[in-house]
């Protein structure tokens, strides 16, 4: 059984900082591409940030790049998402999510929700004005 697990959401200030985790089990999670996501309640689910199965290609949506970093230990089963200079705008439930795909369709699909077999249950981060 596939599980993943997020950690490290919190209430944090304008500015501030926050690291999450995600821990897969139940998967060879070295040959995944992994990512992580973001849902405001009454809106879609959208993408923040992917990272290929070695870590060595990361994706960002353009809001967050150069704040967010997305980075992965597959020797721990673990994904990162490290965040900073936090915007009120940043608040959310992040989730990260799982797919094993080639590397030609993921190029071209990593954007889209409906291309990820497994998801977390969700970490929610607040960020204060």
């Amino acid at each position: 059984q596939v599980q993943l697990v997020e950690s490290g959401g919190g209430l944090m200030q304008a500015g501030g900082s926050l690291s999450l985790s995600c821990v897969a089990s139940g998967l060879t999670f070295s040959t995944y591409y992994m990512g992580w996501f973001r849902q405001d309640p009454g809106k879609e689910r959208e993408f923040v940030a992917a990272i290929t199965p070695t870590g060595g290609t990361t994706y960002y949506v353009n809001t967050v790049k150069g704040r967010f970093t997305i980075s992965r230990d597959n020797a721990k089963n673990t994904l990162y998402l490290q965040m900073n200079s936090l915007k009120p705008e940043d608040t959310a439930v992040y989730y990260c999510a799982a797919t094993r795909k080639s590397f030609l369709e993921y190029v071209r699909t990593y954007q889209a929700t409906n291309q990820y077999d497994y998801w977390g249950q969700g970490t929610q981060v607040t960020v204060s004005s």
